[in-house]
């Protein structure tokens, strides 16, 4: 079984608060974009005592392939309903430490495949709920839909939003930004417009209605995510903004338009998409 676990955007992001546990209340809009990963799953042959084999390609990922989001899903519902062992196949497009949520999209699609593969008949309901424990936004992209989310990221409101026919330019520096650290920068505060307002105006009047509350302080720290920003909205882009707590920054242009020509210099990933209906 093969699926394509897709990216998405924050339109929007803004701290509101603090909580004595040391997390933040933040509010913000994801968004689902065609910016993909592709994973594969098939029975493992000759499994002896092996309940499952990853095999990584694409992009290099970090870290020990125990600690993958993929086979903790795995690993997860293998405690719950005995899985048969799998073959787990998991080529990396989008981009690491981006604030795309490809790690969380990869983990909410594998419960998805090994839901159907192996007929465990979860619900959305008890699929979010298991998503929810590998990560704040993992629930998301079981449904894959916009949302409104509040909390620390992991209660949703859906919403009725639709980018069709825009063009949607990511570009990814060669800069880590650290998500602890990013949020040990920021200042919490409540937001004078919600991001769930801001994304009922026109998009041309979003430039300045809907913010993320960590450039604030990334983009003193880190300049160049800011001149990539600046360097959208030069080149014709309708919003701009950073993604998440970075480092990916997007721009969103018209799409009667042609792409602008333009190099982000060494070391920037750049993806330039088209915005379709949501799946």
């Amino acid at each position: 079984m093969l699926t394509f676990p897709n990216a998405k955007i924050n339109l929007g992001l803004n701290i509101t608060r603090r909580k004595p546990d040391g997390y933040h209340d933040l509010e913000t809009v994801f968004y689902p974009i065609p910016l993909e990963d592709a994973l594969e799953i098939v029975p493992l042959q000759a499994a002896g005592a092996q309940k499952y084999v990853l095999h990584l390609h694409g992009d290099e990922v970090a870290g020990h392939p125990e600690d993958n989001l993929v086979v903790k899903a795995y690993r997860m519902l293998d405690q719950d309903f005995d899985l048969p062992p799998t073959d787990i196949h998991l080529f990396k497009h989008i981009p690491s430490g981006a604030g795309l949520g490809g790690g969380s999209a990869d983990a909410a699609f594998m419960l998805k495949m090994l839901n159907e593969l192996y007929a465990i008949g979860l619900t959305e309901e008890q699929l979010e709920a298991y998503a929810a424990r590998l990560g704040a936004d993992c629930a998301f992209f079981i449904r894959n839909k916009p949302v409104y989310a509040e909390g620390i990221g992991n209660l949703f409101t859906p919403i009725s939003l639709s980018l069709e026919g825009y063009k949607l330019w990511v570009v990814k520096p060669d800069v880590f930004v650290s998500t602890r650290d990013a949020f040990a920068q920021v200042r919490p505060r409540p937001a004078e417009v919600s991001p769930k307002e801001s994304v009922r105006l026109p998009l041309a009047e979003w430039r300045h209605s809907l913010v993320n509350d960590f450039e604030e302080s990334i983009f003193p720290r880190f300049p160049r995510i800011a001149e990539i920003k600046e360097e959208m909205y030069r080149m014709g882009a309708i919003y701009a903004s950073m993604s998440g707590s970075g480092s990916s920054v997007y721009g969103l242009f018209s799409g009667d338009s042609d792409w602008p020509v333009h190099d982000f210099g060494a070391g920037c990933l750049s993806y330039q998409l088209q915005l379709g209906a949501v799946r």
